[in-house]
């Protein structure tokens, strides 16, 4: 018997071939209808035999395209058409906007094997892809995802290409930056000046530059990379030099995983991560065989790695002598990543030799996304490029919620129906060209996404920029969530859980319900609300932001504060050469001259890190901590120092016998990777302290707990924090899908707006009855 049903697909499902699987779907059941793209997701007709339309839906389900996710498919019973075959129709710009925005993608295995086909017409040809692989948000203009609202638009198909993408059997059936070398992209080479290389082929002499110790601006799929051979020590070392980058490790892209093999440790995850289509740099281990520059990555046993994820890259690469590049985002200290040729050229003039540029227009620039392996879990540094703007499905309807973050590594999230959409990562609001560019991006996801403007949800610090950026645009309500329990409602969030639960969030810099930095906590609640149960002792930040550029004037700090007297005289036995500082900085404690008090992780481990001798002036952010805990050997579990928790109105963790003793640990000569390593447990302890006497006092109900601020990433922490927590029957969870570090922000001050919201609406209801 002959039937029809309508199927409407909701979720990522253009530019991932989509069209061309429904279509290949019918034929292969003989099936008759349309399939359509419009602002919903895929509208699908479809009639014939009953049997063959649900293996149909079956396999429309289960066998979709590998860069496709599904979100729903709504199945309605309508009258047949009398459709005599199966057709793919153009489409339809209008409607709501439930679209999910096609990620960027490495380049496909399929499309490798013919770049390196010296018989396909596309041979050597670096702007190769299909609907399996290569760019998409970064090229997008307009909804929905078609050619002419591409940057795309500017190449007209050549007959040969005009034929695949009209093929529906042909997998670049409607992949709109299908390209060859007769009406593709073109690569040109460039000099320091912006002047024009006469050369036949770029890449070969690029790769020939490199080679002699050039460094060169390569355009890449959502911005500019500086490259050089990461094997080069005097190019490395130039590299640093003109970028003013002296000491914060450089990416690298290896050519192959065995060439990653030959420098790093890689598990199983590792390599998952590494070859996905995302292709984010992954913060590998490095290997007894690493033997790449030492100015790559100095002081560090870890190196971020990424392999090749466009086909240019796999070009550059394809020559046996350059098994590793450097490939760090081009950009000056401090702006963002440079995307368009033009201003590549005036930004890196003096910084790159050369410049390798292409024609296709760059619209929306995203910086690499970076990931490690921490004790088994994925935790994202950054997510961008490949991750965004993937939404994540929620329980609630968080339309009209638009977080802005917070000040530093932020990022933007937008709420419509089921669906928080994080937006890429766009770096510290520090400066007029970083905050451009975060409302450039803003602005078009937040039309793409077409929700509308309800509640603004900003962090709780009055110094942010973010106050200033949420009152340029007209919302009905402006919220204000404090830092740490944005950082908690994420990840309780991730995971769905239930009810009420603890949150131990260590970070640097918070601002707190008390007007101190908060940092070192403690929490207790949901994301509707918390309760502060614990944290760190205060201790001054004479000079405040000095005091983080300079971590010797915080742990100078620190011990005047905790010791007094005794405290200014180990300051100046472990800071021989800042004498006559000490005892300014002692008279600025004393009469509270520019003095903000802080009690953070990052700042502890700031001042651990100065008296160790490891980091005294930080030229990166975070630098003191990373170089303390590079020194942490994770599988040893270190005798902890001693420390106190004093019970108050909350308990309060005090390390002033901690940091007394590694001072005296120092001046006696002990070897600084043990003091690392028993500071690092003391934190673990104190933790594991605190959540022992808060479960004797039963001050909680539920027993899950949940772990972030940006001093999670540290491998030793959440490795012995997870461990020491499970064994006394807590349930941790830590972020997994958003960065535990403020990239992560404003997803959960979306989430913690979206729950007062539903909680009032509750009340409200409530009392209606």
């Amino acid at each position: 018997m002959r039937t029809a049903v309508k199927v409407a697909v909701q979720g990522r499902v253009q530019g991932v071939g989509f069209r061309p699987f429904v279509f290949q779907l019918a034929d292969k059941y003989h099936l008759n209808g349309t399939v359509q793209n419009n602002m919903d997701g895929v509208k699908i007709h479809i009639e014939g035999e009953s049997a063959a339309i649900q293996l149909f839906l079956a396999d429309l389900k289960n066998k979709a395209p590998r860069l496709s996710k599904i979100n729903e498919i709504v199945v309605n019973g309508t009258q047949p058409e009398n459709a005599e075959d199966f057709t793919i129709i153009a489409s339809e710009r209008s409607g709501t906007s439930m679209l999910v925005i096609p990620i960027d993608s490495g380049v496909c295995e399929d499309c490798l094997n013919e770049m390196n086909d010296p018989k396909d017409f596309r041979y050597q040809y670096p702007f190769i892809n299909c609907t399996q692989c290569g760019p998409r948000y970064t090229i997008i203009e307009e909804l929905p995802y078609d050619r002419p609202y591409t940057s795309m638009k500017e190449f007209p198909m050549c007959e040969d290409c005009r034929k695949e993408y009209e093929d529906p059997t042909n997998r670049r059936h409607h992949a709109q930056p299908i390209a060859c070398p007769k009406c593709g992209p073109k690569l040109r080479l460039l000099g320091n000046h912006g002047e024009e290389i006469d050369t036949e082929n770029p890449l070969v002499d690029t790769i020939k530059l490199i080679k002699e110790g050039s460094i060169i601006a390569i355009k890449g799929l959502g911005g500019y990379h500086l490259c050089c051979d990461a094997r080069n020590e005097r190019a490395v070392v130039e590299l640093r030099r003109r970028k003013k980058r002296p000491l914060r490790p450089l990416a690298i892209m290896a050519a192959s995983i065995s060439a990653v093999e030959q420098l790093a440790e890689v598990d199983n995850a590792e390599s998952e991560l590494l070859r996905s289509p995302e292709a984010p740099i992954v913060v590998l281990k490095k290997s007894c065989k690493y033997e790449l520059a030492p100015s790559v990555a100095p002081n560090m046993g870890t190196i971020g790695v990424m392999l090749p994820y466009t086909p240019h890259h796999h070009l550059l690469l394809a020559d046996p002598e350059l098994s590793c590049l450097v490939m760090t985002s081009a950009n000056p200290s401090g702006l963002p990543i440079v995307f368009k040729d033009d201003e590549a050229i005036l930004y890196l003039e003096g910084i790159a030799d050369y410049f390798l540029i292409n024609n296709r227009e760059i619209l929306h620039p995203v910086d690499d996304s970076v990931v490690q392996i921490n004790d088994g879990k994925v935790d994202f540094f950054r997510r961008s490029r490949g991750y965004v703007p993937d939404p994540f499905t929620t329980t609630s309807d968080v339309t009209g919620i638009v977080a802005f973050g917070g000040q530093q590594k932020t990022t933007f999230t937008i709420g419509r129906n089921e669906q928080i959409f994080v937006g890429p990562h766009i770096g510290d609001l520090e400066n007029i060209e970083t905050i451009g560019h975060y409302q450039h991006e803003f602005e078009h996801l937040l039309r793409w996404i077409d929700t509308p403007k309800k509640i603004a949800v900003i962090d709780a610090h009055p110094g942010y920029q973010v106050h200033k950026l949420a009152n340029e645009y007209k919302f009905t309500d402006v919220i204000e969530v404090q830092h740490h329990h944005a950082h908690m409602a994420a990840c309780i969030a991730e995971h769905q859980l239930p009810g009420q639960a603890f949150g131990i969030i260590l970070d640097g810099t918070g601002y707190g319900l008390d007007g101190k930095i908060w940092g070192f906590e403690i929490l207790y609640g949901d994301a509707v609300g918390f309760e502060r149960l614990a944290h760190l002792h205060y201790t001054p930040l004479p000079g405040s932001e000095k005091c983080i550029r300079e971590p010797w004037r915080n742990a100078a700090a620190m011990l005047i504060s905790l010791h007094g007297s005794k405290g200014v005289e180990l300051a100046k036995a472990v800071f021989t050469d800042k004498t006559s500082e000490i005892n300014i900085l002692e008279k600025m404690i004393e009469r509270n001259i520019n003095t903000v008090y802080a009690g953070t992780c990052g700042r502890l481990f700031d001042a651990v890190s100065a008296i160790c001798g490891v980091t005294k002036m930080s030229s990166y952010d975070g630098e003191a901590a990373i170089q303390l805990a590079e020194l942490a050997n994770e599988q040893i579990i270190y005798q902890p120092y001693p420390f106190d928790l004093e019970d108050s109105n909350v308990l309060i963790i005090v390390f002033s016998k901690m940091i007394k003793e590694i001072c005296m640990d120092v001046l006696a000569g002990i070897d600084i990777r043990t003091i690392s390593g028993r500071f690092h447990e003391t934190v673990v302890q104190a933790i594991v302290g605190v959540m022992v006497r808060l479960e004797k006092k039963n001050l909680a109900v539920n027993s899950n707990v949940v772990l972030s601020g940006g001093s999670l990433h540290n491998r030793y922490l959440r490795k012995r924090i997870r461990a020491e927590l499970s064994q006394r029957n807590f349930h941790v969870y830590v972020p997994e899908k958003v960065p535990c570090n403020d990239g992560g922000l404003s997803y959960g001050q979306l989430v913690v707006a979206a729950a007062k919201r539903s909680a009032n609406q509750c009340v409200l209801e409530y009392q209606q009855k």
